[in-house]
């Protein structure tokens, strides 16, 4: 993000307020880095996010073990259902691009 996601993660932290669900995803990414467009790394870059995003579920017992998210890291994924940049931080959190696996 190339700045602390502190505030970030606490407007994630208030279940998603009303400022957080239109933040789109090519938003919160580092401005010095190219934008994901090609299909190999935007998959990969919206697994990454989904992942992180359910390390930081408020209640433990709903976060992704390390082994999980190891496992997670190494699924094939499909190309992404839509344009990189029509996706949003609220998708990414309910998971509605990629359903990551919760066993």
């Amino acid at each position: 993000m190339r700045r602390h996601p502190g505030e970030f993660i606490l407007s994630l932290s208030l279940s998603l307020s009303s400022s957080t669900k239109h933040i789109m995803l090519k938003d919160i990414l580092d401005t010095r880095l190219s934008h994901p467009l090609y299909r190999p790394v935007g998959p990969s870059v919206v697994l990454v996010v989904i992942l992180a995003l359910t390390c930081l579920r408020s209640d433990p017992k709903s976060r992704p073990t390390m082994q999980h998210v190891s496992q997670e890291l190494f699924v094939p994924r499909p190309a992404l259902p839509e344009s990189f940049h029509d996706i949003s931080i609220q998708q990414l959190v309910n998971q509605e691009i990629y359903v990551v696996d919760q066993n």
